[in-house]
């Protein structure tokens, strides 16, 4: 009996002990993983071995996202707080603390700024501002225990925008300032914040975008804006547009080098191809050139030229908010 005793209690320790070992791979948490680059971006991290809380909002999605090896679905729609509440205890409760978060949930509209009916604003920004903000702010304890990382999906809308884009690229813009003063604020902390702006991937937001204006009753038809939608693609190709490429595997192996270099990039431009990287790179360079047009304290351009030199001499990756006292 003696000798029965002292085997169960071995194998209970060493079930323990096997239950106590930590993973292979640190925790991360990614938002809107049911579809897209969310979705691309959990099987990759799945399939390195991270340990990938994902999360969604319909069960249909959930019960595919726990059939991925290395996966835990959990309900998270990033709108409503006491789903985020629900998602941090579960996450806590693993005991796995978490080193990485990737704020990817997002949404879409398309349409004239003087035609965007207010509700629709508040709901893109309810998602795609509020939402980061939100889960950010939850995790956050847990990510500055482990002095992680925290990466948010972009755009290159957040850099330049377009006709019809203004509602979409408002809040693209938005995150551009939420990622600068995150990555400031954490550093203190240990943590390291990186922005992904993607351009030119079917991220299959496009038919979403459609079927959303469409359906909210928009009246294309008495629209200041007829010729304009007429002539142009959106309406023809109902949101489907036209990409070269299908699975932005890109973005995920950026959210991974942001996991795990040892000084990531503050951005990533992710782009289709170098055409659509110069073209966003002489974007920004327009607007801080107009920055500089005709003001009360312009730079000439031996002055510009010599700020340009200077930045290229420096570790960009490094904290760019080093204030001069003069």
């Amino acid at each position: 009996m003696r000798t029965i005793i002292i085997c169960l209690l071995i194998l209970t320790c060493s079930v323990v002990s096997a239950y106590a070992q930590e993973p292979t791979k640190k925790a991360v948490l990614v938002t809107g993983a049911s579809s897209g680059s969310g979705n691309v971006i959990t099987k990759a991290l799945a399939a390195k071995g991270y340990y990938v809380f994902a999360g969604a909002r319909k069960q249909k999605d959930l019960d595919a996202l726990n059939a991925i090896e290395n996966v835990h679905a959990i309900k998270l729609d990033v709108t409503i707080q006491s789903q985020i509440d629900a998602a941090v205890a579960e996450v806590t409760k693993t005991g796995l603390g978490l080193y990485g978060l990737v704020n990817n949930a997002g949404v879409g509209i398309q349409s004239p700024l003087i035609e965007t009916a207010e509700s629709e604003l508040k709901f893109i920004f309810d998602v795609n501002v509020y939402g980061p903000y939100r889960i950010t702010k939850a995790f956050a304890p847990l990510i500055i225990e482990s002095q992680g990382r925290i990466s948010t999906i972009g755009s290159v809308s957040g850099i330049s925008s377009a006709p019809f884009y203004g509602p979409y690229s408002m809040t693209k813009h938005a995150m551009e300032a939420f990622n600068d003063s995150l990555a400031w604020e954490m550093e203190k902390f240990g943590v390291k914040v990186s922005i992904i702006e993607p351009g030119g991937f079917n991220s299959k937001i496009g038919p979403k975008v459609y079927q959303r204006l469409k359906n909210s009753g928009y009246d294309f038809e008495n629209s200041r804006y007829k010729t304009e939608w007429e002539t142009g693609s959106f309406l023809r190709d109902k949101g489907k547009g036209v990409v070269e490429n299908n699975t932005p595997e890109e973005i995920a192996n950026a959210v991974v080098d942001i996991l795990e270099s040892d000084s990531p990039k503050p951005r990533y431009l992710v782009q289709e191809s170098k055409k659509y990287t110069t073209w966003t790179i002489q974007q920004a360079m327009l607007e801080m050139l107009q920055l500089n047009h005709d003001q009360a304290h312009s730079l000439t351009r031996a002055e510009l030229v010599k700020l340009l030199d200077e930045f290229l001499a420096k570790d960009l990756s490094e904290n760019p908010f080093q204030w001069d006292d003069e």
